[in-house]
């Protein structure tokens, strides 16, 4: 029972984490059509982000473990030790990369407009880590999945 109740809150702390981080290019596109709503709407991705995603992509990885060693399962299973690496790469990527690129994207939002050439290039490297750690994470999605052979 207990691996269950585990397995469970890792399924849940998936769907809340992958979920909420599909959503934000949708909310982005969305609120550039009435870019006055843009920083109201960026601001909230960067509060969902730091409250609910990256919470539970942490629950991710320690309910991972707890039913690894649980089972127990070599973290150096190859598509288990791929997607521990991917989830590094994922992690990094958005604390050095998506969450300072978002945060400058609302200064030069709310100093310079939507217009502005910086808010354009900035966004565009927002969209570029955004879609980066996206990838990144469905990789990981199917790994965990498909538990796929990949060498050994």
């Amino acid at each position: 029972m207990f691996f269950l109740i585990v397995k469970w809150i890792h399924v849940l702390s998936a769907i809340t984490a992958v979920g909420a981080n599909l959503t934000y290019g949708i909310w982005i596109n969305r609120a550039s059509t009435e870019p006055k709503t843009l920083p109201f709407v960026l601001r909230n991705i960067s509060w969902i982000d730091r409250r609910v995603a990256n919470p539970a992509y942490g629950l991710l990885l320690i309910t991972g473990l707890i039913m690894a060693f649980t089972l127990p399962i070599q973290l150096t299973t190859p598509w288990l030790l791929t997607a521990l690496i991917l989830y590094v790469a994922a992690a990094v990527f958005g604390a050095l990369g998506y969450a300072p690129v978002v945060r400058r994207q609302i200064q030069l939002l709310e100093s310079d407009g939507f217009d502005s050439p910086g808010y354009k290039a900035v966004a565009g490297r927002s969209t570029l880590f955004g879609l980066l750690v996206t990838i990144d994470v469905i990789v990981i999605i199917f790994l965990m999945v498909v538990k796929p052979a990949l060498w050994g």
